[in-house]
């Protein structure tokens, strides 16, 4: 299971009731099911994952994230998980509140488009990057609003959303030294390729 797919896990409490936007073949979904009795739905666009999905025994309701999730009431979920698709919806931002509308919480992954290897590969080559966790090219990319770790925090502070967690995440298999995890934690802009943050609307005080 993918990484972020494992800290996700972390953050998803046992018994509780999720939905998974961009649930792919519902890879997430089936093992919070199995071992952690959680109960739920996925959306997805694509008929192909939807029948795999739907083969694993999980909920999947085929939709377009960029219609919003109006047919869900408020807080009808403990928690919203979206996993690396946000930055492939027309206004992010609107599908951000929207997952908070509906739920407690929200897990949210997405490629770091400031990693030091992407910064790299624009000022040398002056292309696109292409890499593990952004594997497209610039002309058949879905992704259409690529941001940073500081970009989402921007948008988060704009919209009184309040970052619970964050983790730094790395798509390479290789693994990393002691050294270079530590150093990734001090600086997960430059130097982690993926994010993984859990966030929840501000409480007032």
């Amino acid at each position: 299971m993918r990484m972020d797919y494992q800290l996700a896990e972390r953050w998803i409490a046992p018994q509780s009731h999720v939905l998974d936007l961009g649930c792919g073949n519902g890879e997430l979904l089936a093992h919070l099911q199995k071992n952690s009795g959680v109960t739920g739905y996925g959306l997805e666009i694509d008929e192909e994952k939807i029948n795999d999905g739907i083969a694993k025994g999980l909920s999947i309701i085929e939709q377009d994230l960029n219609d919003g999730l109006e047919r869900f009431a408020d807080n009808s979920f403990d928690t919203v998980i979206m996993a690396r698709a946000l930055q492939a919806v027309k206004a992010p931002d609107v599908l951000l509140l929207d997952m908070l509308r509906v739920a407690r919480e929200a897990v949210i992954t997405f490629p770091n488009f400031a990693h030091w290897q992407n910064r790299v590969h624009l000022g040398l080559k002056g292309i696109m990057p292409v890499s593990e966790a952004l594997p497209y090219e610039w002309y058949n990319t879905p992704n259409i609003h690529l941001c940073t770790f500081k970009d989402f925090e921007k948008l988060c502070a704009q919209h009184d959303i309040h970052i619970i967690n964050r983790f730094a995440v790395s798509d390479s298999d290789k693994g990393h030294s002691p050294l270079m995890t530590a150093l990734i934690r001090q600086a997960p802009n430059l130097l982690a390729d993926v994010a993984i943050y859990r966030v929840t609307k501000r409480r007032s005080t």
